[in-house]
């Protein structure tokens, strides 16, 4: 196997995030090819200095990203350089776009430290919401709808969990209209593309609730950050079209 160039992980920050932008570097520069196979777990817990959990759930970030896949037997390969983020609509109106921007803005100030406290402060009617707000949503998606309501009913639970009555105080009042998916009309929907839009929500939702159940604030905080951006990155796109 070739030699990657890649660093130790510090112990600031995220592991996992440290591990998945080192990688997505590597295959975004051709030093992994489209078709190559990614290291071991093992190999790349020894490159890195890291555990399986860290580097689980990077492997779980790319996947979901669109830039590898796993397949039994076979191992972990590349199937494409650069993240494929399916987008949820066909088009949407400059004023939506706006709003949704605005509101993914406040999230991404708000839910992050929400998150890390939630992973300090969570108790178990916190845990059964969390998990069933969860298993909601995946269910949501298998009938083939939206999964709005589910989407919020998830990250009010994580509001929840924080025990600050503040945090809930501001986030209350969004309602369901957090949800961008919320402001977009039936016509503006592009059903397959929305169903893997989906999916790639309920793995990010996964890594949260993971970190949460994890008691781990700093990968809680930063798995919400990564959720968020990317939603950001996802409306933004659509902005940049017009």
């Amino acid at each position: 196997m070739k030699t990657l160039k890649l660093e130790r992980i510090t112990q600031q920050g995220s592991l996992s995030a440290q591990i998945a932008r080192q990688l997505e570097a590597s295959i975004a520069n051709g030093q992994i090819a489209v078709g190559d196979k990614l290291p071991t777990e093992s190999e790349l817990c020894d490159m890195f200095g890291v555990s399986r959990t860290a580097v689980r759930e990077a492997i779980a970030h790319l996947r979901s990203s669109g830039l590898i896949e796993t397949r039994r037997g076979i191992g972990t390969r590349v199937i494409q350089t650069r993240q494929a983020v399916p987008s949820p609509a066909r088009r949407i109106s400059a004023n939506t776009v706006e709003d949704i921007l605005h509101v993914l803005e406040l999230r991404l100030t708000l839910e992050p430290r929400a998150a890390a406290l939630a992973a300090e402060r969570h108790d178990d009617d916190d845990v059964r919401r969390l998990e069933s707000a969860h298993a909601a949503f995946k269910e949501a998606m298998k009938q083939g709808r939206q999964a709005r309501h589910e989407d919020y009913q998830f990250h009010h639970a994580l509001i929840e969990a924080t025990h600050n009555p503040f945090f809930m105080s501001f986030y209350e009042p969004l309602s369901q209209e957090a949800i961008p998916r919320a402001r977009l009309v039936d016509n503006e929907l592009n059903i397959d593309a929305a169903r893997r839009y989906l999916e790639m929500v309920a793995g990010e939702h996964q890594a949260i609730l993971d970190a949460v159940l994890s008691r781990d604030p700093e990968r809680a905080e930063e798995a919400v950050r990564q959720h968020f951006s990317r939603a950001r990155q996802t409306y933004t796109a659509y902005r940049e079209k017009d």
